[in-house]
């Protein structure tokens, strides 16, 4: 691949993983989009139970295989190193859009909030995770976590900077407030079905497995610094899943 064609392709799964991003953020909340959690078509009961778990599955399996760095120097071989993340927030998008494509709805309900004041409450605390998520990625560096920043210093010709420890604002609180914030805004709902239910709990069971691999590589590249870490700012929830 020559460089205009890196750069365009890094650009593109940029574009691509910000529409499939605030298609999510319709889907969880069952607003807008034109299928969603608790919009779509009519199922068996185990038929979309057995589809919707196979397809968080999916995601949770692409999203963690392709992040570890035993993949990623397999793939190195066969890949432009410049465009590597940008290749993984494009298949990161394409499992999330097979999710919101094939996702079946299971509706039966299990609460539905009435009062119209505690409705806006729950939808402010959801909000405010959507929020966190995205706040959070330009705390640790937005346009290096999608590939964007990689793209561009192959365009100039210029090499990555190494990796360096920080605590920006939510980090100081907890160690991965990516996850807190997606954690609020899939549990925080007035409406929730038995597909909404799967859902969450199939998402929050990722995570937790996702976060033990993540911070053992971050062990690896970070050493004592990550490791002091670890010991002093809780995980999701501040001051809970410190390390001793």
């Amino acid at each position: 691949m020559g460089k205009l064609s890196r750069f365009l392709f890094g650009v593109f799964a940029y574009v691509f993983f910000f529409a499939i991003f605030l298609y999510f953020i319709g889907f969880v909340s069952n607003e807008i989009v034109p299928r969603s959690i608790a919009v779509g078509p009519a199922s068996d009961l185990l038929v979309a139970l057995t589809v919707d778990v196979l397809l968080v599955s999916l995601f949770a399996i692409q999203h963690s295989i392709m992040a570890r760095p035993w993949f990623k120097t397999a793939l190195g071989k066969y890949w432009p190193n410049a465009i590597e993340r940008s290749l993984y927030v494009a298949m990161s998008a394409l499992a999330l859009y097979l999710l919101f494509r094939f996702w079946l709805p299971i509706p039966a309900v299990l609460w539905q909030v009435e009062n119209s004041l505690l409705r806006n409450a729950i939808w402010g605390v959801a909000g405010l995770g959507w929020g966190t998520v995205l706040l959070s990625t330009f705390l640790i560096d937005h346009f290096e976590l999608f590939g964007l920043r990689q793209i561009w210093s192959d365009w100039k010709g210029r090499a990555m900077p190494n990796q360096t420890f920080r605590q920006p604002f939510f980090y100081k609180l907890v160690r991965h407030p990516i996850y807190t914030g997606f954690l609020m805004a899939f549990w925080a709902t007035p409406d929730m079905s038995v597909g909404h239910l799967v859902f969450s709990l199939a998402m929050t069971l990722y995570i937790f497995i996702g976060i033990r691999y993540e911070e053992k590589d971050l062990l690896d590249n970070l050493g004592d610094a990550y490791e002091q870490y670890t010991r002093e700012v809780g995980k999701v929830i501040p001051g809970l899943g410190k390390a001793r």
